[in-house]
């Protein structure tokens, strides 16, 4: 736990300057990797986008190299690259990476979730097991959850957990995404806070989960409660009412302390006793680009620090998990 986070903190010593990446995608999650990659002072840098119209002007900005038209067009015409990073709506990630293993690309971080559905990510794990080939959930790279780990650690361990994923209805871009995204919402977007929660405590051994109301948009539910047991036999308890107000955060209880990340981005504990909640400083290289980011550029262009990112295997359990949690079929 501590070389990770002493690791992570020190990325920004690491030389990637001869490296060729790629992107496919032209909305503001591709433009935060070219600014990470354009941190390690990486030039080689390619964009490959459909029509380029909310984009192009952030290249020439950064001096990028940016080619219109779509990945099927100009994949087949490019060198082997060194990273290539999947950012295109979540309906056609698969495609895309299909399309760049067909043409050589084999270190491949495809966006969170990488499918809306556990099956599909199951099936592409044994398919494409030869391949680098990792989901982008940022979130588990965050230098102040493995700050947590570390302290955590340092107090004999965990000894319960809970976690809400309360979805703001107001920022829901709807006129974005198709409506099988919306209608898969808890995959597509509550993830992000579920697989946190499960990184630090492990993967449910066991659990119950329970849906009631109803969205328009969202036939499952619209307020999600649960329960269970984690492989690492730590109890967790969830909650999340997305007709209601609140937001994302987990709280992990030790036999000193509970910590809290509310928000996510940051670090709180409440010591024993006292009922007082403090922040914890932590340190981040580079804090003026999205968090996790960079952290996992690192980690897919350098291969000493023991880190990883999340395989589709994994990837596919984290699905597995969330049908549950959302009531969702796994077809």
């Amino acid at each position: 736990m501590i070389e990770n986070y002493n690791w992570l903190k020190n990325i920004e010593k690491l030389d990637f300057t001869a490296k060729k990446v790629l992107i496919i995608g032209g909305g503001e999650i591709a433009k935060q990797y070219a600014l990470a990659f354009l941190k390690f002072h990486i030039s080689d840098i390619t964009i490959i986008v459909k029509t380029g119209d909310s984009i192009s002007n952030f290249c020439i900005e950064k001096n990028l190299k940016l080619l219109k038209g779509g990945f099927e067009i100009h994949l087949s015409n490019l060198k082997k690259m060194d990273l290539v990073v999947i950012a295109t709506p979540i309906p056609i990630l698969i495609n895309a990476t299909q399309l760049c293993i067909d043409n050589g690309q084999d270190n491949i971080l495809i966006e969170k979730p990488g499918s809306l559905y556990s099956k599909e990510l199951f099936h592409l794990s044994k398919t494409w097991k030869d391949k680098k080939i990792r989901i982008g959930y940022n979130r588990l790279v965050y230098p102040n959850l493995h700050k947590l780990k570390k302290l955590i650690n340092s107090e004999g361990g965990i000894t319960s957990c809970r976690f809400t994923f309360t979805e703001w209805l107001d920022r829901i871009e709807f006129e974005k995404d198709e409506s099988i995204v919306h209608q898969r919402w808890g995959i597509g977007n509550s993830l992000h806070v579920i697989s946190m929660a499960f990184d630090i405590i492990g993967l449910p051994k066991e659990i119950t989960s329970i849906q009631l109301g109803k969205m328009d948009w969202h036939n499952s539910g619209s307020q999600f409660i649960g329960c269970g047991t984690s492989e690492n036999n730590i109890p967790f308890t969830y909650h999340a009412d997305w007709g209601s107000g609140g937001r994302w955060g987990i709280e992990i209880f030790t036999k000193e302390n509970s910590y809290l990340l509310i928000p996510l981005e940051e670090l709180y504990v409440c010591k024993k006793f006292t009922g007082i909640t403090v922040p914890i400083e932590f340190d981040v290289a580079f804090p003026d680009v999205k968090l996790g980011i960079p952290e996992e550029i690192a980690i897919m262009l350098d291969n000493t620090s023991g880190l990883d990112l999340v395989t589709l295997e994994y990837a596919a359990k984290l699905n597995q998990i969330t049908e549950k949690i959302m009531g969702y079929s796994s077809n």
